[in-house]
């Protein structure tokens, strides 16, 4: 299985939109969203299968028995992160707060306070013909990396034979951009022609070379700035980068995403722009 990722150093590129739409190009018969804090590839997938979601567990959280706890306070005393308080008279713990540490436990004379498996997010397979997995990690959990990592696996484990996997990575440079990294053939990074689309895109470039993994350029809205598009291609040259293409600012483009459809579902300046950038890639791969 070839795996292609696509990557943003900054939201708001058009990273989904490109992914959604090569997978309908490529025909694509495995596919996965690991934006595990905003996933939104589904909006445009629109799988017909029945899903199946399984909880994601993640680092431990601490809780107290209302039936074993005397109210003396020790475990709110020695909680570092302050998770620890007494709603409607009885000791409670945030579940945001709670670090998962133990010592609340540990202190407890009463074993009233105790460590249990946290459900930190859940992960929905579609099966059929055509896999697509995704997942949706809870709030406050710092468990994105790991999370990516399972939906990677479980997409592997349910399409096997697919000869080419679809991925649509996170925004920036941090823990699920790494994990979503790890194990690709390529990483196509869609940037935009700002200042800060320059500046994110030298980031997660640098980050890829820190894993030596194969990386691609393409430029969305490059019209928005021709002289700042001269510019990143000029750098990927420079670099030794592939550079895959140019896609035009195009209001059918934006009237089709608001209709959750794919672009490759339209014929528009964007969508034609976008195929070229996609045969590149493929190329590339």
């Amino acid at each position: 299985m070839k795996k292609l990722l696509i990557l943003s150093g900054k939201g708001g590129t058009g990273k989904t939109t490109a992914a959604a739409a090569f997978i309908r190009f490529a025909g694509a018969r495995a596919f996965a969203d690991c934006d595990v804090d905003a996933p939104n590839l589904h909006l445009v997938t629109q799988m017909q299968s029945k899903p199946e979601t399984c909880d994601y567990f993640g680092s431990q959280k601490a809780a107290i028995d209302p039936k074993k706890c005397v109210g003396c306070g020790l475990c709110a005393a020695a909680c570092r992160f302050d998770a620890i308080k007494k709603a409607d008279g009885v000791w409670q713990v945030s579940e945001y707060a709670c670090e998962g540490c133990g010592v609340c436990a540990y202190v407890c004379p009463q074993g009233a306070a105790s460590l249990h498996d946290d459900v930190a997010g859940q992960v929905t397979l579609y099966p059929g013909d055509s896999v697509f997995v995704t997942a949706k990690l809870k709030m406050g959990r710092g468990n994105s990396g790991k999370l990516v990592s399972e939906v990677k696996s479980k997409l592997v484990e349910a399409a096997p034979q697919a000869e080419l996997a679809v991925i649509d990575g996170s925004p920036g440079i941090g823990c699920p951009v790494i994990a979503s990294m790890n194990g690709v053939d390529l990483v196509l990074i869609v940037t935009e022609p700002s200042v800060s689309g320059i500046s994110d895109l030298e980031r997660i470039l640098k980050t890829a070379a820190v894993f030596q993994t194969k990386t691609a350029v393409c430029v969305n809205k490059f019209d928005h700035c021709t002289e700042l598009t001269d510019r990143i291609e000029t750098y990927c040259q420079t670099q030794g980068i592939p550079f895959t293409g140019r896609i035009p600012y195009d209001s059918q483009a934006s009237a089709a995403v608001n209709g959750g459809k794919s672009l490759a579902d339209i014929d528009c300046p964007a969508s034609r722009a976008l195929r070229q950038v996609y045969n590149d890639t493929m190329k590339l791969l």
